[in-house]
């Protein structure tokens, strides 16, 4: 997601390849200003960024490492802004959320993909569903809501969103969730009868936090809905949806230093785990393609059983991995989201995994052709790979709607596989993964090395 201004910063770094080269220095800062407001970034935002960014280099010397240390202590600082992280849970539950955003910015997506964010973090969560203004938008609830596996409160009954709410907060209390998240209404624009529906929810349930969800894909328009919702209503924190789309990017820079308020989360993928907490030094490295390999044991620390994943490790090593083992690991990888905001995360793939960013572990034809291979096998078969012989093969063939081509070329490709994991586990784990899409890469296809 943070491919096309990673790409740029990356350029305006390597200009300077020379100690106390002023000339590199300009080129440098004229190739950030072009990439930070190609990508997006507001104009004031960019102008304050070079200038303290060619201060603090000129300050430290003139050098790659100087100009690389300013630009992630100004893009610290631009995406640090006075308030709370990520989800901050009230100290009397349960922790209510209102969340609000225009029609059609992914509003009641985005509650879905918190419902489950919270869910997974072993948190008792009830949506309630206040939008009564756009039509399908408390059934589309209904079923985020079956997909995600929360609770629901509507009434189809019941014209007054405020009615709703409070009803909701009353079952919320008396049931014992830990959070209530408020789906509400939302224009095409900022009216006042849109504001004034808000104002008497807001006052009627008193919600810890106030979420407005920004639609990345508008750009500085998502700036300027932000700070007119703030001057209006109020709000703690805004989540950036869409992100993974044509989004230049530039908007999480701009949206943070222009509105005030800390971006808690951004929408990552489609899917409902594919929504990230926003934590600015985190941010700051991925842009600078560092990764983020704090926030990725996190993301995946709440999915998958340690406990299982160690066993996985022990037969991955001594080539024990199975169909079993790998339908497990496909359901947990799955819960992680898509594969573009996993990689983007580890350092130094962004730009090396190519085509693997864009799996997709549940929709891809290639998935469900293994897949259905699988079901067609006998537990033994799946337990035991080696004991599928020729006879064996037709069989499964058969069974699965493929032919016998396709059959031997997925049990190639898993053989292969099994092995390479288990090279890559005698390697040291990431080091030996960068190692193999380097050479998959061929000559030159590796990143360029940024200092930390």
């Amino acid at each position: 997601m943070f491919d096309s201004i990673t790409g740029s910063l990356r350029n305006s770094i390597n200009k300077i390849r020379h100690k106390d080269d002023v000339a590199a220095l300009k080129k440098a800062t004229t190739e950030l200003k072009k990439s930070l407001l190609k990508s997006d970034v507001h104009h004031k935002t960019s102008k304050e960024l070079i200038t303290e960014v060619e201060l603090e280099t000129k300050k430290n010397g003139i050098g790659q490492d100087s100009f690389i240390n300013a630009l992630k202590k100004e893009l610290n600082k631009i995406l640090s802004t006075e308030g709370n992280q990520g989800f901050v849970f009230s100290s009397t539950p349960p922790t209510t959320i209102l969340m609000t955003g225009l029609q059609g910015s992914g509003k009641t997506t985005t509650t879905g993909k918190l419902a489950n964010y919270l869910k997974t973090r072993k948190k008792k969560v009830l949506v309630a569903a206040c939008d009564l203004q756009r039509l399908a938008a408390v059934e589309q609830l209904k079923q985020i809501a079956n997909q995600v596996e929360v609770d629901i409160y509507f009434d189809d009954n019941e014209k007054d969103p405020v009615v709703i709410a409070k009803a909701a907060q009353e079952k919320a209390k008396k049931e014992l969730y830990d959070v209530l998240l408020v789906d509400t209404a939302g224009r095409l624009a900022i009216d006042e009868e849109l504001m004034n529906q808000l104002f008497e929810v807001k006052n009627a349930i008193n919600p810890d936090e106030i979420f407005y969800v920004a639609d990345s894909l508008t750009g500085h328009d998502a700036t300027k809905t932000a700070i007119t919702f703030k001057e209006k209503i109020g709000i703690d924190g805004v989540v950036l949806s869409k992100y993974d789309g044509d989004t230049k990017g530039g908007v999480a820079l701009s949206i943070a230093h222009q509105v005030g308020v800390p971006l808690r989360f951004i929408g990552v993928g489609e899917k409902m785990p594919d929504l990230e907490v926003f934590i600015p030094d985190r941010i700051v490295s991925r842009l600078l393609g560092l990764g983020d390999m704090e926030g990725l044991a996190e993301k995946t620390s709440a999915v998958i059983d340690e406990k299982k994943a160690k066993e996985v490790s022990k037969k991955i090593k001594k080539g024990e991995f199975n169909f079993n083992d790998f339908l497990e690991q496909l359901a947990m990888m799955s819960k992680l989201g898509s594969m573009k905001s996993i990689i983007g995360m580890i350092p130094g793939l962004s730009q090396m995994a190519g085509p693997i960013k864009d799996m997709d572990f549940e929709n891809s034809d290639e998935i469900k052709r293994i897949k259905a291979m699988i079901g067609s096998m006998t537990p033994k078969e799946r337990e035991q790979p080696s004991l599928i012989n020729p006879s064996r093969k037709r069989r499964i063939a058969k069974g699965s709607g493929l032919n016998d081509v396709q059959v031997n070329k997925i049990l190639k490709q898993f053989k292969s596989a099994s092995k390479m994991a288990k090279k890559l586990s005698s390697k040291g784990g990431m080091k030996g993964l960068s190692s193999m899409l380097g050479q998959m890469q061929g000559p030159g296809g590796g990143m360029p090395k940024i200092p930390r």
